[in-house]
């Protein structure tokens, strides 16, 4: 399993599980928490989830999955925004913990941008940090101009990610977003690395795939992953999934490749709004 240094140094695994859409159904939740292990078995340790997916089920599921295993995983989960105050993101994050069935979060990210100041979240991020109740934290759907905000807040240079959407067809944080968390060394993650499986199948992804023998799934997602400093998190409720997801990480894309996905998926010529789904 390759591995991205967090900004302290710690490395972290390039290809992780997401969680969005889990939880939501007591039929599927066997087979979530089996995906989920299947993928901790493959090296896939890096979770994330989100006290919004299922409104907190996803989290349950999780818990599921770790029990027994807590310290194999790094753990990533999220505030809503509009817990994200001095005192109700701690109040969140203690109900995050018990649903998680842990006493720490690995990574505790901000989910999107609301009402509350930066420097509250922050504070209360920082506040966690000293208690022992997350070790890192960062920020999703933050743009490059939302981080420099961030970084002159108190604390706010103590931002170890920042979690966006980003993918073939999502590719406007090659403007600004990425280069400035690269200098910085911020890892990104990436969510829906597929575009949630709306990719197109056949044209120059299929082509592709054909001749490394994979899915053009599989090729988007090899993609996504040979971007320095980038982390994906694609969701699977499936053993089968899991298993593709992982095989992505060993097709080594060519340079005529990668050059192909260029013109059939242009890299951005201007600042573009910060995609979000």
């Amino acid at each position: 399993m390759r591995t991205v240094r967090l900004p302290d140094g710690e490395e972290v695994p390039v290809l992780g599980q997401g969680t969005w859409f889990m939880g939501e159904s007591p039929a599927e939740r066997a087979a979530e928490v089996r995906a989920l292990c299947h993928g901790l078995d493959l090296g896939m340790t890096l979770i994330d989830t989100a006290e919004m997916y299922g409104e907190g089920g996803a989290e349950e599921v999780v818990g599921e999955a770790i029990r027994g295993r807590r310290e194999e995983v790094f753990l990533v989960s999220k505030v809503y925004p509009h817990n994200a105050s001095r005192t109700g993101a701690i109040a969140a994050c203690e109900r995050s913990l018990k649903r998680l069935g842990t006493d720490r979060i690995d990574l505790y990210l901000l989910h999107w941008r609301g009402r509350h100041p930066l420097a509250e979240t922050v504070a209360a991020f920082e506040r966690l940090k000293r208690d022992g109740k997350i070790r890192h934290w960062g920020m999703s759907n933050l743009d490059a101009d939302e981080l420099e905000e961030l970084w002159a807040v108190p604390d706010g240079s103590s931002c170890a990610a920042d979690q966006v959407l980003y993918n073939l067809a999502r590719r406007g944080i090659e403007w600004d977003l990425l280069p400035w968390c690269r200098e910085r060394g911020v890892p990104v993650m990436a969510y829906s690395p597929i575009e949630q499986a709306r990719l197109p199948t056949d044209g120059i992804l299929a082509e592709i795939g054909r001749c490394h023998g994979r899915s053009a799934f599989q090729v988007a997602l090899a993609w996504v992953l040979s971007r320095p400093g980038v982390i994906a998190i694609p969701k699977a409720s499936r053993i089968e999934h899991v298993t593709a997801n992982r095989a992505a990480l060993d097709l080594v894309l060519r340079p005529e490749d990668l050059a192909a996905l260029d013109r059939a998926f242009p890299p951005p010529t201007r600042k573009q709004p910060l995609a979000m789904l």
